[in-house]
């Protein structure tokens, strides 16, 4: 049973895993097969629980990183001795159930494409070596994008091309058309910033954006200098897997709230639902909160964090100025009160992914100016937190961990952190990662203790 303690503070927290359909997977690697969630919702229908934490993370490949980071988060919560005093205090008994969600979501692939990798994307020398590791980048990508014939013959011609020129004047028509099947392929679409994660895009023309691309020679979506016609690939990786974070919180993370919830209306308990979610895990939780068409949560979560959110600025918003009369995908949540304590986001300029990579992917040049109260077409929720009209947002500060926030029922707070979330762990995503800190954990219970 994937049962995790972080070792410094003994905490333990469970571990969902699922496949990229959101099938729950059974190959534990504590070596205990067998479905997790219905033991877990028998754990909480028989134990004293008083408040449960569900938590997803963002763009991570494997379980090991999954747990990494969870352990690093949870960590940082047990660290706020001073929140759960007061949460023993408010909250009697205070019991929480921790239930990490951990899905594929690696949209960039850096470790296949890291230096000392058998494919080069320099030269036109493509040995038999490179050519079997070429077959594992089209088995990768084809897991991220779209795994059918049509996809893995246009992935081929694509990896072939970049192998023999990685950043050629303009695209082969081959390759253009390579790119167009893949897009296809994929199902993604093209409905501008009100669309879902994922179709929340201009229509794609490989072509444009590859000059595009050409054109900013600083644009990076990975960590190595890989080329701009494999950054084009990335490209549609990154939209894939805002896809499968929305799909994945509209169906597995929000079938297992109901089900937890469902568990806890039968004891008759007082207990409470808080959801936590950082980079692509921001869409799975809003996912999750809105729910697919015509279903809706049992009832309203007492909390929601979302840290450094990779998704739209206008997601909760009731009218995007870029796209007016439409709301943003997310709008529901806000609408139906499905939070009935605070939403807190988190943002940070240090944040490479979300400032830079984010807008990047959506061939935002990075020149453009916008008049003092704008905000992009394209931005990322923890760059600019959560804007638009009908969205009743408070901007802060973060504050260090004893000094305590005055959160209001019904709002949506914007944290600048920049002072706390700075630690630059990559070039391309710089502190994007660097969210388990006192302060910011401290930011989450003040949430959940409203």
């Amino acid at each position: 049973m994937p049962i995790k303690t972080v070792p410094e503070f003994r905490l333990p927290y469970y571990l969902v895993c699922v496949d990229a359909t959101g099938a729950e997977r059974t190959d534990d690697p504590d070596g205990i097969n067998g479905r997790l969630i219905p033991r877990l919702t028998e754990v909480l229908a028989k134990e004293p629980y008083t408040d449960v934490f569900l938590m997803s993370h963002g763009w991570m490949g494997d379980v090991p990183n999954a747990i990494r980071q969870y352990n690093r988060w949870v960590g940082a919560m047990a660290t706020c001795e001073v929140d759960i005093e007061r949460a023993t205090k408010v909250r009697t008994g205070f019991r929480p159930l921790l239930v990490g969600f951990h899905w594929p979501s690696l949209p960039y692939g850096d470790e296949e494409m890291c230096p000392g990798s058998a494919v080069s994307f320099s030269t036109s020398d493509l040995s038999a070596t490179a050519a079997l590791q070429t077959t594992t980048l089209i088995d990768a990508y084809s897991d991220r994008i779209a795994n059918t014939p049509a996809a893995r013959e246009a992935l081929e011609i694509i990896f072939s091309a970049a192998a023999a020129d990685a950043a050629p004047p303009e695209l082969p028509p081959e390759v253009t058309q390579a790119f167009g099947v893949l897009d296809r392929e994929a199902g993604l679409g093209s409905g501008g910033p009100s669309a879902a994660p994922g179709s929340d895009r201009e229509p794609f023309d490989p072509e444009a954006l590859y000059q595009s691309v050409l054109d900013d020679s600083e644009v990076t979506f990975g960590s190595f200098g890989i080329g701009p016609v494999i950054r084009l690939l990335q490209n549609l990786s990154f939209f894939k897997m805002k896809d499968r974070a929305r799909l994945l919180g509209e169906t597995s993370v929000h079938t297992l709230l109901a089900t937890l919830q469902g568990a806890v209306k039968e004891t008759g308990r007082d207990v409470r639902f808080h959801l936590m979610g950082h980079s692509f895990g921001c869409i799975v939780m809003s996912a999750t909160l809105a729910g697919p068409p015509g279903k809706a949560i049992a009832a309203p979560v007492n909390s929601a964090f979302l840290a450094q959110g990779a998704l739209s600025l206008w997601s909760y918003c009731s009218d995007i100025p870029y796209a007016k009369g439409s709301s943003g995908y997310f709008r529901s949540i806000i609408d139906a009160k499905r939070v009935s304590g605070a939403v807190v986001t988190t943002q940070s300029k240090h944040d490479t992914a979300v400032c830079k990579a984010y807008p990047a992917a959506c061939f935002v040049r990075r020149d453009v100016a916008f008049a003092p109260g704008e905000f992009p077409k394209y931005g990322a929720l923890g760059a600019f937190g959560a804007r638009g009209a009908g969205v009743e947002a408070v901007n802060l500060k973060m504050l260090d961990w004893d000094q305590p926030y005055a959160f209001d029922r019904g709002k949506i707070y914007n944290i600048e952190s920049s002072q706390y979330i700075a630690k630059m762990e990559s070039l391309s995503s710089g502190a994007h990662n660097d969210i388990a800190h006192r302060q910011v954990a401290h930011a989450m219970w003040s949430a959940v203790l409203l």
